[in-house]
């Protein structure tokens, strides 16, 4: 029988410290949850990207907390403080099957699902696969472009995510927490450190990655094979999207990189022509990592995706 268990983490105010718990899947897996309390409904499961982890979301969800609705994020299988088994069971699929698993055992219903990036496309198979389990849907910088049209070929997909990072070869925790800082000025403290947390450090101080190449490439592998758009027709929820977009063209832009901007706008208009109750925030010249950069906005609008549920859940 699957059970699970709780230890206090984290430095913010007592009563909204956030919680890890620790949710037993199977022999293989038990998932490292960060929970904050909260009475309003509804609660929030929070989803990372690939190679990210839950504490990313921490000053989303202390925002979350601060306003009465419990929030619960997950690190999915070999990604944060959650084990990596030696198996095949890395994807969407597999890990929607995870979220859903433990908010059952968390005794979550009807909350409201946020993904960000990849994450994205694991909260769209979730609020599909089970929508009596999802009230509403916040895709961050993720659900609304299918890999196969906006990269074109398997090769340059996996080019080009293989890019998303630094190299790692020689790299100290230091050394990252430097570059981190460089490439991010307007990150807090907290945020830094919770992205370090993405990677495994070494006893003498080296970075690796928490995935291994196999596991890497199964995970890529499913968002090529399901774009998200193949979902939509089975969306019913209340649904908001916030993008990073870029800013207005100012004549300097490379066409290449135009280009890519227009398919990003492209990939937009599709999603909110497919899901019928969709309201889109641009983040206009922000980081991909939006909850990290732009915490207070997010959880702004994610309380007023909270807001609109309920108005449609007593009408």
């Amino acid at each position: 029988m699957a059970e699970h268990t709780a230890e206090q983490a984290g430095t913010t105010d007592s009563d909204r410290a956030p919680t890890d718990l620790r949710v037993r899947l199977d022999e293989e897996v038990t998932l490292r949850v960060r929970h904050r309390p909260g009475a309003a409904d509804p609660a929030f499961l929070l989803v990372h990207g690939l190679a990210s982890n839950a504490r990313l979301w921490d000053e989303v969800a202390a925002r979350l907390c601060a306003a009465g609705h419990a929030v619960y994020a997950v690190d999915l299988r070999g990604h944060g403080e959650t084990e990596a088994p030696e198996d095949d069971t890395y994807g969407t699929a597999a890990a929607a099957a995870d979220v859903l698993a433990a908010g059952v055992q968390l005794g979550l219903t009807r909350a409201i699902v946020g993904g960000h990036s990849w994450g994205a496309d694991v909260a769209l198979t979730l609020a599909t696969e089970h929508p009596s389990f999802v009230a509403g849907l916040a895709l961050v910088e993720g659900g609304y472009t299918d890999a196969t049209v906006f990269y074109g070929t398997w090769e340059r997909f996996v080019s080009m995510m293989s890019m998303a990072g630094p190299a790692l070869e020689g790299v100290t925790l230091e050394d990252m927490r430097g570059y981190l800082r460089a490439m991010h000025p307007d990150w807090s403290d907290s945020a830094i450190e919770a992205s370090l947390s993405s990677l495994r450090t070494g006893a003498d101080g080296s970075l690796s990655p928490r995935l291994s190449p196999r596991q890497r490439t199964a995970i890529l592998r499913s968002v090529w094979s399901c774009p998200p758009s193949r979902l939509y027709a089975g969306i019913t929820q209340p649904v908001t999207l916030l993008p990073a977009t870029p800013v207005p063209d100012n004549g300097r832009i490379a066409p290449d990189v135009l280009a890519l901007f227009e398919q990003l706008r492209a990939s937009l208009v599709r999603a909110t022509e497919g899901l019928p109750h969709a309201t889109v925030h641009e983040y206009q010249g922000a980081d991909h990592d939006l909850h990290a950069q732009h915490p207070d906005r997010v959880a702004t609008h994610l309380l007023e995706l909270a807001e609109s549920v309920g108005r449609s859940e007593v009408m």
